[in-house]
């Protein structure tokens, strides 16, 4: 099998996906306990627990039982708050290349300094190239050109943005994707292969859960907290915005005046919206019965594969999923890398972390009436006044 070094390895997302591509994890590197206690649950891989920045490159390579230039690819995902998007909403704009936590991209190019596989992948969220912001994937290529200066490597790279969805995820989850070959040879991106008009429709959340019990026996699933009762009186697939002037429901709240996942609900005949890692009380999405996702829900969600079972608290286990790539995706791409970087065909065929597609989907559930108890919130409110103007900048500003 091909041998690969992960940083960052959380759950183990990327991992599971280049697994099923015929990769083997010869190290994993992770500062989580929760993480690395659940990695080494589910799998044998050596796990070097600890912050990145105590390990050096040598260490890892000894860990992994590698040379610098044996291993066939780096894979890793820095943590990604300095250019996330709920970032922006929570602060304004994010200090970003400034935030001390942006050092975990150098830390990534120290060790692909160091060992110097084939290929490389890094992944990210979309911020991390957004338009006018791109300073953390410009550090990303300077890294690697000033890598091939020192080394008289060829890395070349390839970047894009990428939904899972398209991928065959049953998750719209967007993330930057960088790629490249040791030997310059320019990585192509697959071509998206779910979705309107392509070779299959995208995955529905039924798709993924639908042989699931709806009732699962496991503990903290119930929502809580101010608008637990508000919950079921919201249609499948929508939001708070169905009680607005502009929804069908109640003008209970001001369009757009709340954060998107502000009591979300997932609909059983589309993908599901990305998973948070650290959601409030009322942020969703949340399971069509009106609870919490389960954390089997929440891994078939991710496409992890079924013999992957996590431990720890609620919380624990949305963090590690919620801070995870789609594992289907990750298999997508490492196929491809397999194939166009490191010369030899997959044996093709179906993706083995790719859901069914499932043809029995139920109706959508009812919803229910309105409690009393929010009845003083019906009447007029004013929608967001504009980027910049809303409550959160207003108390900024205060």
């Amino acid at each position: 099998m091909y041998r690969v070094i992960s940083l960052y390895t959380g759950a183990g997302g990327l991992d599971f996906g280049f697994e099923a591509a015929g990769f083997a994890t010869a190290v994993a590197v992770e500062m989580s306990k929760a993480c690395c206690a659940n990695l080494r649950s589910n799998r044998d891989w050596p796990v070097l627990e600890g912050d990145i920045h105590d390990f050096g490159s040598d260490a890892i390579l000894s860990a992994a039982d590698l040379e610098a230039g044996s291993a066939d690819v780096l894979i890793g995902g820095p943590p990604c708050q300095p250019f996330s998007k709920s970032g922006y909403w929570a602060k304004g704009d994010a200090r970003r290349l400034d935030d001390p936590r942006a050092d975990t991209l150098d830390a990534y190019l120290r060790v692909l300094r160091d060992t110097r596989p084939k290929a490389f992948l890094l992944e990210n969220v979309p911020g991390l190239a957004f338009k006018g912001k791109s300073e953390g994937l410009e550090r990303v290529l300077d890294g690697v050109a000033a890598i091939n200066k020192l080394h008289g490597t060829d890395y070349r790279v390839s970047w894009q943005i990428v939904n899972a969805a398209d991928y065959g995820a049953p998750q719209m989850r967007e993330r930057v994707v960088m790629i490249g070959s040791r030997d310059g040879r320019e990585f192509q991106f697959p071509e998206p292969t779910h979705g309107p008009g392509r070779i299959a429709r995208h995955h529905s959340v039924w798709d993924a859960l639908g042989d699931l019990p709806e009732r699962p026996n496991e503990t903290g699933l119930k929502m809580t907290g101010k608008w637990a009762d508000l919950l079921p009186t919201i249609p499948e697939g929508q939001n708070y915005l169905w009680h607005t002037e502009r929804g069908g429901g109640e003008p209970l709240f001001g369009w757009r005046r709340r954060y998107w996942n502000f009591l979300l609900k997932l609909a059983k005949d589309r993908p599901s919206w990305t998973i948070q890692a650290q959601p409030g009380s009322a942020t969703g999405p949340f399971h069509w019965k009106n609870r919490k996702l389960s954390s089997r829900e929440l891994c078939r969600l991710q496409t992890f594969p079924d013999n992957v079972t996590l431990k720890g608290s609620r919380g624990d286990i949305q963090r590690l999923v919620g801070n995870a790539v789609p594992s289907v995706l990750a298999e997508v791409m490492a196929r491809a890398i397999r194939e166009q970087l490191l010369g030899n065909m997959h044996h093709g065929g179906a993706l083995e972390l790719e859901p069914p597609f499932r043809d029995d989907c139920p109706e959508a559930e009812s919803v229910k009436s309105l409690p009393k108890k929010y009845a003083g919130l019906k009447g007029e409110h004013e929608p967001h006044p504009g980027e910049g103007r809303g409550y959160a900048a207003a108390r900024r500003v205060a």
